[in-house]
């Protein structure tokens, strides 16, 4: 019998910053929390399923591949973060059941045999498995970000984590590509201390609280597009009644921003 798995929301940091010195250093704490991941888990998983906010589709999708590729989604960035390989092996087993119950949810979804492994997954995949010895597939965001979906996608996913899938939303606590510096400080400082007030709140106040999170302080500064939030919705619907740990903090990053990661079960 596998013990259940928690669930993780995570803040996955910049591009490809594993791969490059500067922003590794930036992100020494967050690399940190990713080791510390793997430590604080009850046993080795069986696989991991990552919901990352650099996916988007129709419906839900599942990737499917035995061997997915790799996509580099960002731009900008030095050559050699565009020659990265990460050769983790799909679960195409698992991404069936997957599939299978997001569709016994009533949520639309369909298996994508050519979809890769995108930054928001590979980064911090890299960080915990270097080895790329861990089972490893994505499960995609819906275009429209409804909160209650994505709330039900996790619902749906969650007998996953009794086989020993550990399930990881991969967003970003604060998203705004155009507001870093100084001008990130207020509103993403605003932002995460409501969000670490609403992860503590009880979970019925807790799932209320993020179902209108757009009321929260600066909401649609931090998220202009809530792409990298979405997938905190997914990980708290997969451990809905249990409770919520933060388990990264930073201040400062690229000159202001405040961003966080949290354990829920």
């Amino acid at each position: 019998m596998s013990s259940r798995m928690p669930t993780y929301f995570i803040s996955h940091g910049g591009g490809p910053w594993p791969w490059m010195p500067d922003w590794r250093a930036m992100f020494r704490n967050l690399e940190a929390s990713f080791v510390q991941m793997v430590k604080d888990l009850p046993e080795r998983p069986k696989a991991i399923l990552m919901i990352s906010g650099h996916w988007e589709e129709d419906s839900f999708a599942v990737m499917s591949s035995a061997h997915p590729p790799m996509v580099y989604d960002y731009h900008g960035f030095p050559p050699h973060t565009f020659q990265i390989q990460y050769k983790a092996p799909g679960a195409p087993d698992l991404a069936q059941k997957a599939a299978d119950l997001i569709a016994a949810a009533g949520l639309p979804v369909r298996l994508d045999a050519k979809q890769g492994y995108d930054h928001g997954t590979f980064v911090p995949a890299y960080v915990m498995y270097p080895d790329a010895d861990m089972p490893l597939f994505q499960v995609s965001l819906r275009k429209g970000y409804s909160p209650a979906e994505h709330f039900a996608l996790g619902r749906a996913l969650a007998p996953l984590r009794d086989e020993g899938v550990l399930i990881v939303g991969s967003g970003l606590s604060y998203h705004n590509l155009r507001l870093f510096g100084p001008g990130a400080k207020e509103p993403s400082e605003a932002f995460d201390a409501w969000l670490a007030e609403t992860m503590a709140a009880p979970p019925a106040e807790r799932t209320d609280r993020l179902l209108h999170w757009e009321q929260a302080p600066y909401a649609r500064i931090c998220h202009k597009e809530e792409d990298h939030f979405v997938p905190l919705f997914a990980a708290l619907g997969a451990a809905e009644g249990e409770k919520a740990t933060m388990v990264y903090h930073d201040t400062g990053l690229f000159g202001g921003v405040t961003a966080s990661s949290y354990r829920i079960g």
